[in-house]
Protein backbone atom coordinates (compact mmCIF):
# COMPACT_ATOMS: atom_id res chain seq x y z
CA UNK A 1 0.00 0.00 0.00
CA UNK A 2 1.43 3.33 -0.80
CA UNK A 3 1.98 5.60 2.34
CA UNK A 4 -0.41 7.85 2.89
CA UNK A 5 -3.50 6.69 1.05
CA UNK A 6 -6.69 4.70 3.08
CA UNK A 7 -6.75 1.28 2.67
CA UNK A 8 -9.91 -0.58 0.45
CA UNK A 9 -11.27 -1.92 4.11
CA UNK A 10 -10.93 1.66 5.07
CA UNK A 11 -12.68 3.16 2.40
CA UNK A 12 -15.29 0.42 2.71
CA UNK A 13 -15.60 1.37 6.63
CA UNK A 14 -16.03 4.98 5.36
CA UNK A 15 -18.52 4.55 2.34
CA UNK A 16 -20.99 6.53 4.23
CA UNK A 17 -18.95 9.52 3.79
CA UNK A 18 -18.61 9.00 -0.09
CA UNK A 19 -20.66 11.85 -1.69
CA UNK A 20 -22.37 11.70 -4.72
CA UNK A 21 -21.71 14.26 -7.69
CA UNK A 22 -25.50 15.70 -7.25
CA UNK A 23 -24.90 15.92 -3.63
CA UNK A 24 -21.63 17.74 -3.20
CA UNK A 25 -23.20 19.61 -5.92
CA UNK A 26 -26.48 20.27 -3.95
CA UNK A 27 -24.07 21.22 -1.05
CA UNK A 28 -21.60 23.69 -2.47
CA UNK A 29 -25.20 25.34 -4.18
CA UNK A 30 -26.50 25.74 -0.51
CA UNK A 31 -22.83 27.25 0.56
CA UNK A 32 -22.91 29.35 -1.70
CA UNK A 33 -26.28 30.72 -1.58
CA UNK A 34 -25.94 30.81 1.79
CA UNK A 35 -22.96 33.01 1.83
CA UNK A 36 -24.04 35.37 -1.15
CA UNK A 37 -27.66 36.01 -0.91
CA UNK A 38 -27.79 39.23 -2.73
CA UNK A 39 -23.84 40.73 -4.23
CA UNK A 40 -23.32 43.54 -6.57
CA UNK A 41 -20.44 42.28 -9.20
CA UNK A 42 -18.51 45.00 -11.74
CA UNK A 43 -17.35 43.82 -14.86
CA UNK A 44 -17.01 44.22 -18.60
CA UNK A 45 -19.85 42.07 -20.47
CA UNK A 46 -18.38 39.70 -22.90
CA UNK A 47 -19.75 36.09 -24.67
CA UNK A 48 -22.95 37.91 -24.51
CA UNK A 49 -26.35 35.39 -25.87
CA UNK A 50 -29.69 36.34 -26.60
CA UNK A 51 -31.80 32.95 -27.08
CA UNK A 52 -34.95 33.05 -28.43
CA UNK A 53 -36.28 31.81 -24.70
CA UNK A 54 -36.02 35.21 -23.60
CA UNK A 55 -33.42 34.39 -21.21
CA UNK A 56 -29.87 36.73 -21.50
CA UNK A 57 -26.58 34.63 -20.47
CA UNK A 58 -23.19 36.80 -20.50
CA UNK A 59 -20.21 36.78 -18.89
CA UNK A 60 -18.48 39.51 -16.62
CA UNK A 61 -14.62 39.35 -16.61
CA UNK A 62 -11.86 42.07 -15.56
CA UNK A 63 -7.98 41.29 -15.73
CA UNK A 64 -7.93 38.31 -13.75
CA UNK A 65 -11.37 36.68 -13.74
CA UNK A 66 -14.58 35.55 -14.98
CA UNK A 67 -18.04 35.10 -13.87
CA UNK A 68 -20.74 33.15 -15.57
CA UNK A 69 -24.08 35.06 -15.67
CA UNK A 70 -27.47 34.23 -16.69
CA UNK A 71 -30.55 37.29 -16.43
CA UNK A 72 -34.02 35.11 -16.41
CA UNK A 73 -36.91 36.34 -18.71
CA UNK A 74 -39.38 36.88 -15.64
CA UNK A 75 -36.50 38.91 -13.91
CA UNK A 76 -36.63 41.74 -16.58
CA UNK A 77 -39.93 42.67 -16.50
CA UNK A 78 -39.23 45.90 -14.07
CA UNK A 79 -36.25 46.87 -15.95
CA UNK A 80 -38.30 46.87 -19.50
CA UNK A 81 -41.22 48.83 -17.74
CA UNK A 82 -39.08 51.46 -16.89
CA UNK A 83 -38.90 51.19 -13.21
CA UNK A 84 -35.48 51.04 -11.24
CA UNK A 85 -36.53 48.46 -8.01
CA UNK A 86 -32.98 50.31 -6.27
CA UNK A 87 -33.72 53.61 -6.65
CA UNK A 88 -37.56 54.13 -7.07
CA UNK A 89 -36.93 56.24 -9.96
CA UNK A 90 -38.61 55.76 -13.46
CA UNK A 91 -37.10 56.64 -16.42
CA UNK A 92 -37.64 58.89 -18.71
CA UNK A 93 -39.31 58.11 -21.77
CA UNK A 94 -37.74 57.42 -24.80
CA UNK A 95 -34.57 56.62 -22.66
CA UNK A 96 -32.84 52.98 -22.98
CA UNK A 97 -33.32 50.28 -20.43
CA UNK A 98 -30.97 48.38 -19.13
CA UNK A 99 -31.86 45.37 -20.94
CA UNK A 100 -30.81 46.97 -24.04
CA UNK A 101 -27.78 49.10 -23.01
CA UNK A 102 -26.26 45.39 -22.52
CA UNK A 103 -23.56 44.64 -24.86
CA UNK A 104 -20.09 42.96 -25.31
CA UNK A 105 -17.72 45.20 -24.28
CA UNK A 106 -20.08 47.25 -21.67
CA UNK A 107 -18.77 48.07 -18.38
CA UNK A 108 -21.88 46.76 -16.10
CA UNK A 109 -23.05 46.46 -12.52
CA UNK A 110 -25.23 43.83 -11.97
CA UNK A 111 -26.79 42.44 -8.41
CA UNK A 112 -27.96 39.25 -7.78
CA UNK A 113 -27.52 35.62 -5.77
CA UNK A 114 -24.13 32.85 -6.66
CA UNK A 115 -25.42 29.94 -7.30
CA UNK A 116 -24.04 26.13 -8.82
CA UNK A 117 -25.44 25.50 -12.25
CA UNK A 118 -25.49 21.95 -11.28
CA UNK A 119 -25.68 20.57 -15.68
CA UNK A 120 -21.93 22.16 -15.81
CA UNK A 121 -21.15 21.96 -12.87
CA UNK A 122 -19.80 25.64 -12.46
CA UNK A 123 -21.17 28.65 -10.41
CA UNK A 124 -22.72 31.37 -12.07
CA UNK A 125 -24.77 34.90 -11.02
CA UNK A 126 -28.61 35.20 -11.22
CA UNK A 127 -28.92 38.75 -12.00
CA UNK A 128 -31.59 40.72 -10.64
CA UNK A 129 -30.48 44.04 -10.95
CA UNK A 130 -28.15 45.41 -14.41
CA UNK A 131 -26.93 49.57 -14.25
CA UNK A 132 -24.37 51.24 -16.43
CA UNK A 133 -20.98 51.16 -13.93
CA UNK A 134 -20.82 54.39 -13.44
CA UNK A 135 -24.68 55.25 -12.28
CA UNK A 136 -24.83 51.87 -10.51
CA UNK A 137 -21.36 53.67 -8.13
CA UNK A 138 -23.54 56.46 -7.90
CA UNK A 139 -26.47 55.36 -6.94
CA UNK A 140 -24.95 53.11 -3.92
CA UNK A 141 -23.24 56.65 -3.43
CA UNK A 142 -26.45 58.31 -2.98
CA UNK A 143 -27.96 56.09 -0.63
CA UNK A 144 -25.09 56.10 1.61
CA UNK A 145 -25.78 59.77 2.01
CA UNK A 146 -29.11 59.43 2.35
CA UNK A 147 -28.70 57.30 5.39
CA UNK A 148 -26.01 58.96 6.36
CA UNK A 149 -28.33 62.89 6.09
CA UNK A 150 -31.75 61.35 7.53
CA UNK A 151 -29.35 60.10 10.80
CA UNK A 152 -28.42 64.09 11.36
CA UNK A 153 -32.09 65.08 10.77
CA UNK A 154 -31.44 66.96 7.44
CA UNK A 155 -35.04 65.34 6.22
CA UNK A 156 -37.26 66.43 9.08
CA UNK A 157 -40.43 67.92 8.57
CA UNK A 158 -40.66 69.14 11.67
CA UNK A 159 -37.39 71.60 10.96
CA UNK A 160 -39.01 72.93 7.35
CA UNK A 161 -40.03 76.02 6.68
CA UNK A 162 -43.56 77.64 5.01
CA UNK A 163 -42.88 79.08 2.04
CA UNK A 164 -43.73 83.32 2.46
CA UNK A 165 -47.39 83.35 0.82
CA UNK A 166 -46.83 86.01 -2.97
CA UNK A 167 -43.26 86.66 -2.34
CA UNK A 168 -42.23 90.17 -3.73
CA UNK A 169 -38.79 89.32 -3.53
CA UNK A 170 -37.45 86.03 -4.34
CA UNK A 171 -33.52 84.82 -4.96
CA UNK A 172 -33.35 82.39 -7.84
CA UNK A 173 -30.02 80.44 -7.95
CA UNK A 174 -29.50 78.11 -11.67
CA UNK A 175 -27.82 78.15 -14.70
CA UNK A 176 -28.54 81.65 -16.13
CA UNK A 177 -28.23 79.77 -20.11
CA UNK A 178 -30.59 76.50 -18.89
CA UNK A 179 -33.85 75.90 -19.85
CA UNK A 180 -35.04 75.75 -16.29
CA UNK A 181 -34.78 79.35 -16.03
CA UNK A 182 -36.96 80.34 -18.84
CA UNK A 183 -39.75 78.16 -17.94
CA UNK A 184 -39.44 79.54 -14.61
CA UNK A 185 -39.87 83.17 -15.83
CA UNK A 186 -42.45 82.51 -18.51
CA UNK A 187 -44.81 81.16 -15.82
CA UNK A 188 -43.67 83.77 -13.43
CA UNK A 189 -44.42 86.64 -15.84
CA UNK A 190 -48.63 86.37 -15.26
CA UNK A 191 -48.52 85.06 -11.80
CA UNK A 192 -48.84 87.18 -8.28
CA UNK A 193 -48.74 90.85 -7.50
CA UNK A 194 -45.45 91.53 -9.09
CA UNK A 195 -42.36 90.17 -7.92
CA UNK A 196 -38.09 91.07 -8.17
CA UNK A 197 -36.09 88.44 -8.96
CA UNK A 198 -32.44 88.68 -8.33
CA UNK A 199 -30.53 85.76 -10.13
CA UNK A 200 -27.64 84.01 -8.72
CA UNK A 201 -25.86 82.45 -11.48
CA UNK A 202 -24.16 78.94 -10.42
CA UNK A 203 -23.27 75.71 -12.40
CA UNK A 204 -25.75 73.23 -12.17
CA UNK A 205 -23.65 70.48 -13.96
CA UNK A 206 -20.23 68.97 -14.00
CA UNK A 207 -17.07 69.18 -11.17
CA UNK A 208 -17.56 72.66 -10.71
CA UNK A 209 -21.50 72.58 -9.93
CA UNK A 210 -21.73 71.62 -5.89
CA UNK A 211 -18.85 74.56 -4.77
CA UNK A 212 -20.76 77.07 -6.91
CA UNK A 213 -24.27 76.09 -6.02
CA UNK A 214 -22.89 76.67 -2.06
CA UNK A 215 -21.45 79.66 -3.03
CA UNK A 216 -24.50 80.97 -4.10
CA UNK A 217 -26.63 79.72 -1.50
CA UNK A 218 -24.60 81.14 0.78
CA UNK A 219 -24.37 84.65 -1.01
CA UNK A 220 -28.31 84.79 -1.24
CA UNK A 221 -28.05 84.36 2.71
CA UNK A 222 -25.58 87.10 3.05
CA UNK A 223 -27.64 89.65 1.20
CA UNK A 224 -30.28 88.89 3.30
CA UNK A 225 -32.55 90.74 0.71
CA UNK A 226 -35.10 87.93 -0.72
CA UNK A 227 -37.81 86.05 1.40
CA UNK A 228 -37.28 83.00 -0.10
CA UNK A 229 -34.62 81.41 -2.11
CA UNK A 230 -35.36 78.95 -5.23
CA UNK A 231 -33.14 76.38 -6.43
CA UNK A 232 -33.91 74.82 -10.01
CA UNK A 233 -32.59 72.76 -13.16
CA UNK A 234 -33.99 70.91 -15.55
CA UNK A 235 -34.62 66.83 -15.84
CA UNK A 236 -31.30 64.81 -16.65
CA UNK A 237 -29.81 61.56 -15.75
CA UNK A 238 -28.50 60.81 -11.98
CA UNK A 239 -25.21 61.69 -13.23
CA UNK A 240 -26.04 64.75 -14.44
CA UNK A 241 -28.13 65.74 -11.38
CA UNK A 242 -25.23 64.61 -8.95
CA UNK A 243 -23.89 67.91 -8.00
CA UNK A 244 -27.43 68.27 -6.54
CA UNK A 245 -26.96 64.97 -4.45
CA UNK A 246 -23.32 66.49 -2.83
CA UNK A 247 -23.12 66.48 0.78
CA UNK A 248 -21.63 70.05 0.49
CA UNK A 249 -24.85 71.34 -1.03
CA UNK A 250 -27.58 69.68 0.99
CA UNK A 251 -25.45 71.40 4.07
CA UNK A 252 -25.58 74.04 2.48
CA UNK A 253 -29.56 74.27 2.11
CA UNK A 254 -29.84 72.74 5.71
CA UNK A 255 -27.83 75.86 7.15
CA UNK A 256 -29.51 78.32 5.36
CA UNK A 257 -31.50 81.23 7.38
CA UNK A 258 -33.99 81.88 4.44
CA UNK A 259 -36.47 79.08 3.03
CA UNK A 260 -35.55 77.13 0.45
CA UNK A 261 -37.67 75.68 -2.84
CA UNK A 262 -36.24 73.05 -4.71
CA UNK A 263 -37.50 72.29 -8.09
CA UNK A 264 -34.51 69.94 -9.49
CA UNK A 265 -35.53 67.88 -12.57
CA UNK A 266 -38.24 65.88 -13.20
CA UNK A 267 -41.13 64.85 -10.90
CA UNK A 268 -39.34 61.20 -10.87
CA UNK A 269 -35.88 63.08 -9.72
CA UNK A 270 -35.19 63.28 -6.56
CA UNK A 271 -31.73 64.94 -5.00
CA UNK A 272 -30.41 65.46 -1.69
CA UNK A 273 -31.34 69.25 -2.46
CA UNK A 274 -34.67 68.38 -2.66
CA UNK A 275 -34.99 66.35 0.14
CA UNK A 276 -33.34 68.56 2.75
CA UNK A 277 -35.28 71.94 1.30
CA UNK A 278 -38.17 73.15 3.02
CA UNK A 279 -40.33 72.70 -0.14
CA UNK A 280 -40.00 70.30 -2.87
CA UNK A 281 -41.17 71.18 -6.22
CA UNK A 282 -41.71 68.63 -9.26
CA UNK A 283 -40.55 70.69 -11.54
CA UNK A 284 -38.82 74.54 -12.05
CA UNK A 285 -42.60 75.74 -13.15
CA UNK A 286 -44.01 73.76 -10.21
CA UNK A 287 -42.23 76.26 -8.09
CA UNK A 288 -43.12 79.07 -10.05
CA UNK A 289 -46.71 77.78 -9.23
CA UNK A 290 -46.02 76.77 -6.04
CA UNK A 291 -44.64 80.72 -5.14
CA UNK A 292 -47.40 82.70 -6.66
CA UNK A 293 -51.13 82.21 -6.95
CA UNK A 294 -52.64 82.78 -10.25
CA UNK A 295 -52.98 86.89 -10.60
CA UNK A 296 -57.18 86.02 -10.83
CA UNK A 297 -57.09 84.64 -7.56
CA UNK A 298 -55.63 87.67 -6.43
CA UNK A 299 -58.18 90.08 -7.99
CA UNK A 300 -61.01 87.95 -6.45
CA UNK A 301 -59.38 88.04 -2.82
CA UNK A 302 -59.43 92.14 -3.32
CA UNK A 303 -63.46 91.46 -4.40
CA UNK A 304 -63.93 89.49 -1.24
CA UNK A 305 -62.23 92.06 0.64
CA UNK A 306 -64.53 94.91 -0.71
CA UNK A 307 -67.60 92.78 0.16
CA UNK A 308 -66.25 92.42 3.71
CA UNK A 309 -65.67 96.37 4.40
CA UNK A 310 -69.16 97.25 2.91
CA UNK A 311 -69.98 94.50 5.68
CA UNK A 312 -68.21 95.83 8.42
CA UNK A 313 -69.16 99.38 7.67
CA UNK A 314 -72.89 98.30 7.79
CA UNK A 315 -72.61 97.03 11.04
CA UNK A 316 -70.88 100.38 12.21
CA UNK A 317 -73.76 102.23 11.08
CA UNK A 318 -75.98 99.69 12.50
CA UNK A 319 -74.47 100.23 15.76
CA UNK A 320 -74.61 103.72 15.98
CA UNK A 321 -78.04 103.73 15.12
CA UNK A 322 -78.72 101.50 17.42
CA UNK A 323 -76.77 103.68 19.73
CA UNK A 324 -78.91 106.91 18.87
CA UNK A 325 -81.98 105.28 19.43
CA UNK A 326 -81.14 104.26 22.74
CA UNK A 327 -79.50 107.83 23.67
CA UNK A 328 -83.18 109.26 22.11
CA UNK A 329 -84.78 106.73 23.90
CA UNK A 330 -83.09 108.37 27.63
CA UNK A 331 -84.26 112.07 25.82
CA UNK A 332 -87.38 111.03 25.94
CA UNK A 333 -87.82 109.73 30.02
CA UNK A 334 -85.47 112.85 31.17
CA UNK A 335 -86.33 116.18 29.16
CA UNK A 336 -89.69 118.48 29.41
CA UNK A 337 -92.16 117.26 26.35
CA UNK A 338 -91.69 120.60 24.27
CA UNK A 339 -87.94 119.93 24.57
CA UNK A 340 -88.54 115.97 23.99
CA UNK A 341 -90.35 116.74 20.96
CA UNK A 342 -87.71 119.40 19.57
CA UNK A 343 -84.89 117.02 20.24
CA UNK A 344 -86.43 113.96 18.66
CA UNK A 345 -87.06 116.13 15.09
CA UNK A 346 -83.51 117.31 15.32
CA UNK A 347 -82.93 113.80 15.78
CA UNK A 348 -84.64 112.30 12.92
CA UNK A 349 -83.47 115.27 10.64
CA UNK A 350 -79.61 113.99 11.51
CA UNK A 351 -80.75 110.64 10.87
CA UNK A 352 -81.99 111.53 7.56
CA UNK A 353 -78.83 113.45 6.65
CA UNK A 354 -76.76 110.71 7.70
CA UNK A 355 -78.51 108.44 5.60
CA UNK A 356 -78.62 110.30 2.64
CA UNK A 357 -75.08 110.76 3.10
CA UNK A 358 -74.38 107.15 3.69
CA UNK A 359 -76.05 106.23 0.54
CA UNK A 360 -74.12 108.68 -1.39
CA UNK A 361 -71.04 107.23 0.23
CA UNK A 362 -71.57 104.02 -0.99
CA UNK A 363 -73.12 105.20 -4.34
CA UNK A 364 -69.40 106.53 -4.92
CA UNK A 365 -67.78 103.44 -3.59
CA UNK A 366 -70.06 101.38 -5.90
CA UNK A 367 -69.36 103.33 -8.59
CA UNK A 368 -65.08 103.21 -7.89
CA UNK A 369 -65.08 99.62 -7.08
CA UNK A 370 -66.57 98.86 -10.30
CA UNK A 371 -63.90 101.08 -12.17
CA UNK A 372 -61.44 99.17 -10.19
CA UNK A 373 -62.52 96.29 -11.54
CA UNK A 374 -63.09 96.82 -15.02
CA UNK A 375 -59.43 98.28 -14.69
CA UNK A 376 -57.99 95.39 -12.95
CA UNK A 377 -59.42 92.91 -15.28
CA UNK A 378 -57.75 95.03 -18.16
CA UNK A 379 -54.27 95.52 -16.37
CA UNK A 380 -51.87 92.63 -16.36
CA UNK A 381 -48.67 94.59 -15.33
CA UNK A 382 -47.91 94.86 -11.46
CA UNK A 383 -47.81 99.51 -11.88
CA UNK A 384 -51.10 99.11 -12.81
CA UNK A 385 -51.74 96.72 -9.90
CA UNK A 386 -49.92 98.93 -7.20
CA UNK A 387 -52.38 101.97 -8.60
CA UNK A 388 -55.09 100.09 -7.58
CA UNK A 389 -54.02 99.20 -4.16
CA UNK A 390 -53.03 102.70 -3.29
CA UNK A 391 -56.56 103.66 -4.75
CA UNK A 392 -58.07 101.22 -2.56
CA UNK A 393 -55.91 102.45 0.75
CA UNK A 394 -56.74 105.69 0.13
CA UNK A 395 -60.65 105.55 -0.21
CA UNK A 396 -60.29 103.09 2.97
CA UNK A 397 -58.17 106.10 5.11
CA UNK A 398 -60.97 108.59 3.24
CA UNK A 399 -63.70 106.75 4.62
CA UNK A 400 -62.48 106.55 8.38
CA UNK A 401 -62.17 109.90 8.14
CA UNK A 402 -65.43 110.85 7.19
CA UNK A 403 -66.69 108.57 9.54
CA UNK A 404 -64.86 109.74 12.30
CA UNK A 405 -65.45 113.70 11.46
CA UNK A 406 -69.58 112.38 11.50
CA UNK A 407 -69.13 110.55 14.63
CA UNK A 408 -67.83 113.51 16.44
CA UNK A 409 -70.66 115.80 15.21
CA UNK A 410 -72.79 113.38 16.56
CA UNK A 411 -71.31 113.67 19.59
CA UNK A 412 -71.12 117.11 19.83
CA UNK A 413 -74.53 117.52 18.93
CA UNK A 414 -75.59 115.30 21.34
CA UNK A 415 -73.61 117.28 24.09
CA UNK A 416 -75.18 120.60 22.76
CA UNK A 417 -78.73 118.61 23.71
CA UNK A 418 -77.27 117.32 27.56
CA UNK A 419 -76.78 120.61 27.84
CA UNK A 420 -79.84 122.30 27.03
CA UNK A 421 -81.71 119.58 29.02
CA UNK A 422 -79.65 120.43 31.82
CA UNK A 423 -80.42 123.94 31.46
CA UNK A 424 -84.38 122.86 31.77
CA UNK A 425 -84.33 120.93 34.60
CA UNK A 426 -82.08 123.34 36.84
CA UNK A 427 -84.36 125.66 35.58
CA UNK A 428 -87.36 123.66 36.66
CA UNK A 429 -85.95 122.35 39.96
CA UNK A 430 -85.41 126.54 40.69
CA UNK A 431 -89.08 127.32 40.49
CA UNK A 432 -90.21 124.49 43.17
CA UNK A 433 -87.88 125.54 45.64
CA UNK A 434 -89.12 129.36 45.47
CA UNK A 435 -92.44 127.46 45.34
CA UNK A 436 -91.58 125.45 48.25
CA UNK A 437 -90.11 128.41 49.95
CA UNK A 438 -92.92 130.69 49.74
CA UNK A 439 -95.20 127.55 50.99
CA UNK A 440 -93.46 126.92 53.80
CA UNK A 441 -93.66 130.76 55.28
CA UNK A 442 -96.94 130.79 54.62
CA UNK A 443 -97.24 127.31 56.45
CA UNK A 444 -95.25 128.60 59.44
CA UNK A 445 -97.49 131.38 60.10
CA UNK A 446 -100.37 129.41 60.49
CA UNK A 447 -98.79 127.25 62.76
CA UNK A 448 -100.81 127.20 65.81
CA UNK A 449 -97.97 125.90 68.13
CA UNK A 450 -95.80 128.95 67.37
CA UNK A 451 -96.77 131.08 70.19
CA UNK A 452 -96.33 128.46 72.51
CA UNK A 453 -92.87 129.59 72.36
CA UNK A 454 -94.04 132.73 73.55
CA UNK A 455 -95.58 131.54 76.75
CA UNK A 456 -99.09 131.10 75.53
CA UNK A 457 -100.78 127.43 76.25
CA UNK A 458 -103.55 125.32 74.37
CA UNK A 459 -106.57 123.80 76.95
CA UNK A 460 -108.11 120.69 75.77
CA UNK A 461 -110.49 118.04 76.40
CA UNK A 462 -109.01 114.52 77.22
CA UNK A 463 -110.70 113.66 74.39
CA UNK A 464 -108.32 116.42 72.52
CA UNK A 465 -111.50 119.11 71.77
CA UNK A 466 -110.00 122.76 72.18
CA UNK A 467 -111.17 124.27 74.69
CA UNK A 468 -112.26 128.21 73.63
CA UNK A 469 -114.58 129.40 76.02
CA UNK A 470 -115.19 129.27 79.83
CA UNK A 471 -118.53 127.68 78.59
CA UNK A 472 -119.61 124.34 79.53
CA UNK A 473 -117.02 124.13 82.03
CA UNK A 474 -117.51 122.19 85.60
CA UNK A 475 -115.81 122.15 88.46
CA UNK A 476 -113.77 118.72 88.91
CA UNK A 477 -113.44 118.07 85.37
CA UNK A 478 -110.05 116.79 83.87
CA UNK A 479 -108.14 119.57 81.35
CA UNK A 480 -105.05 119.11 79.43
CA UNK A 481 -102.65 122.31 79.19
CA UNK A 482 -100.36 122.16 76.22
CA UNK A 483 -97.27 124.33 76.69
CA UNK A 484 -94.37 124.60 74.76
CA UNK A 485 -92.58 121.68 76.17
CA UNK A 486 -94.68 119.31 77.48
CA UNK A 487 -98.52 119.12 78.61
CA UNK A 488 -99.98 119.42 82.24
CA UNK A 489 -102.96 117.83 83.38
CA UNK A 490 -105.18 119.58 85.55
CA UNK A 491 -108.79 120.04 87.23
CA UNK A 492 -111.10 122.38 87.45
CA UNK A 493 -111.46 124.05 90.94
CA UNK A 494 -113.65 126.72 90.25
CA UNK A 495 -114.91 128.47 86.60
CA UNK A 496 -114.23 132.20 86.20
CA UNK A 497 -115.34 134.05 83.16
CA UNK A 498 -114.11 137.19 82.53
CA UNK A 499 -117.21 139.31 82.69
CA UNK A 500 -118.36 141.44 85.35
CA UNK A 501 -119.09 138.28 87.76
CA UNK A 502 -115.62 136.56 87.36
CA UNK A 503 -115.91 133.12 88.51
CA UNK A 504 -113.07 131.18 90.16
CA UNK A 505 -111.51 128.07 89.09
Amino acid sequence: MTAGLPSRAEIMQGETAILGVRELTEQLRGLLEAKFPFVWVRGEVSNLSRPGSGHIYFSLKDQDAQLQCVWFRQRQQLARHGFDPLTGEVRAPGSPSPVDMLRNGQDMLCAGHVTVYAARGQYQLVVELVQPGGEGLLAQALEASKRKLEALGYFQQERKRPLPFDPLRVALITSPSGAAIHDFWELAAGRGSGARIRLFPALVQGPGAAPALVRALEEANAQDWAQVIVLIRGGGSLEDLWAFNEEIVAEAVFRSRLPVLAGIGHEVDVTLADMTADVRAATPSHAAQLLWPVRAELMQRIDEATMALRRGIQRRLERVMERFARLDGTLHLLSPLRHQARLAERLELLHRALDRAVRQWFAGLEAEFLRWEAAGQAALDTVRLDLLAGRLDMTTQCLETALSRLLRLRAQELDAARQCLATAVSTLVDRRDRLLETLHVQLTAVDPLLPLQRGYALAHTPAGALLRSVQGLQSGMAVDVRLADGTLETVVRRVRSSGPEEGEF
